[in-house]
């Protein structure tokens, strides 16, 4: 048989497996995978990696913050700078507003996406202190392809604990799953207040009131409420080595804890915030990064396990944005900074080539387990029958970080000047070449809404 498309000669490596094989496209589907495969177009991947596209679920694209800010990233520049890094799906956000019933929140931010996305997407739904008043919504939520629920225990949308027992409640009920980020709101606002009082209000600032043993006291009492009621839950990024150990002392007694950390606790620490001027503003995010045994920490949960995958929480914010935070004090900072092009290879550099992660490891906390965790049914695995969202990844290609160099519609990164080693060849979403050799050849609206439904964890 002759397919539309055919991958040649490259080393297929999933997160089980390793081998050499062609890979066969018909449909928007992996069809076969063989040897000797031939095709109306032939791609030859010899020397090359071929993956599954990777998935990354937690991301902000335009996303609107008190006083005017929206992130910088578009869906269409956010999800084509994935694109370009060799992601193929992600989940953003829906954030009720305080009388919008949770369906209608969700055709909106879809109205909003839909025109825009280059690669297939989901969305979480946001339950807020509003919502409360909505649990009886989470199951239309649910059906309408939400099956993931954000919980917040910071912010405006911060739930009380009793609060986050009704939510963790009825989400359970529906089997979805809850995605949590795990602060402590009191003491942080207590710590930022004393602070400022006291003239501190530089971004060195950030992270002394954000301490990481107070973030692991909020992981672990979000653990335990979820315990209680017997619901799955996983916690947003992972910062520091007091959260790992909560969800490794949970998951040692086989509770149904997950977790995930992000590139900025990989590759950078508190040094960051030391830059002069409106540099030690920029990697202002939260949790805050945190020291350098801290990340060492991190990668090691990654090896071992206890960490389950790597997200970005993508939210960037223009020079101007975050300078004009910094004329105030650090709490004024909008938090976030871009990684969603870089975070596959940059895992893969530090990663693998440094003898951390293996192989498959990289393409499980990529790829495979973030797609099942967030209920993407056919994608995340090379199979008969998935969607046919690839990656032809050259492990010899070696690039250097740069705004300039890098596509998300921001003009500075956290990771400018560090090298890494190996780069995604092509990018192919749905059996459609989107990104080649640089270049893009997608279109915005190419990308489609996922519903997805809970999978086996």
């Amino acid at each position: 048989m002759k397919y539309e498309m055919v991958i040649k000669n490259g080393v297929i490596v999933t997160a089980s497996s390793t081998y050499e094989a062609d890979l066969a496209i018909h449909d928007g589907k992996i069809a076969a995978i063989g040897k000797q495969l031939t095709g109306d177009t032939e791609m030859d991947a010899a020397g090359n990696y071929v993956i599954p596209g990777a998935v990354d679920i937690h991301v902000h694209m335009q996303l609107e913050l008190p006083g005017d800010l929206v992130s910088s990233d578009t869906f269409f520049t956010g999800t084509r700078a994935a694109a370009f890094g060799g992601t193929t799906a992600i989940v953003d956000f829906v954030d009720p507003k305080p009388n919008e019933s949770l369906i209608n929140a969700l055709a909106a931010r879809r109205k909003l996406a839909d025109p825009q996305v280059v690669i297939d997407f989901g969305l979480h739904m946001t339950i807020g202190p509003n919502e409360i008043a909505k649990l009886d919504q989470v199951a239309a939520a649910y059906q309408a392809g939400c099956s993931t629920f954000k919980l917040y225990m910071a912010y405006g949308l911060r739930l009380d604990d009793g609060q986050l027992l009704q939510a963790l409640e009825a989400i359970r009920d529906t089997s979805g799953l809850p995605v949590i980020h795990a602060e402590n709101w009191d003491a942080i606002t207590t710590l930022v207040k004393k602070n400022i009082q006291n003239g501190n209000t530089s971004p060195q600032w950030h992270p002394r009131s954000r301490p990481a043993i107070l973030e692991g006291e909020a992981a672990g009492r979000v653990i335990d409420l979820a315990t209680y009621l017997g619901v799955p839950i996983h916690i947003f990024h992972v910062s520091c080595e007091e959260v790992v150990a909560r969800i490794k002392a949970a998951r040692y007694k086989g509770l149904p804890v997950s977790g995930e950390t992000c590139p900025q606790y990989l590759f950078l620490d508190t040094d960051a915030f030391d830059a002069p001027g409106v540099q030690g503003a920029l990697p202002v995010c939260s949790p805050p990064l945190r020291t350098q045994t801290d990340q060492a920490a991190l990668w090691q949960a990654l090896a071992d396990d206890d960490l389950q995958i790597v997200t970005t929480d993508h939210c960037p914010f223009t020079l101007a944005q975050k300078e004009h935070g910094w004329g105030k004090d650090f709490s004024q900072i909008p938090g976030g900074v871009p990684s969603i092009e870089m975070r596959l290879a940059a895992v893969y550099s530090r990663g693998v080539r440094e003898g951390k992660l293996s192989l498959n490891r990289w393409v499980d906390l990529c790829c495979a387990t973030p797609a099942r965790m967030a209920g993407f049914e056919h994608k995340g695995d090379i199979a008969i029958g998935y969607d046919a969202d690839l990656v032809i990844f050259d492990p010899n290609s070696k690039v250097t970080l740069s705004a300039e160099f890098l596509h998300e519609n921001v003009e500075w990164t956290p990771y400018q000047d560090i090298e890494i080693h190996g780069w995604p060849q092509t990018t192919i979403s749905r059996g459609k070449v989107i990104v080649e050799n640089g270049k893009f050849m997608g279109a915005p609206g190419q990308g489609k809404f996922v519903k997805r439904k809970s999978l086996k964890r």
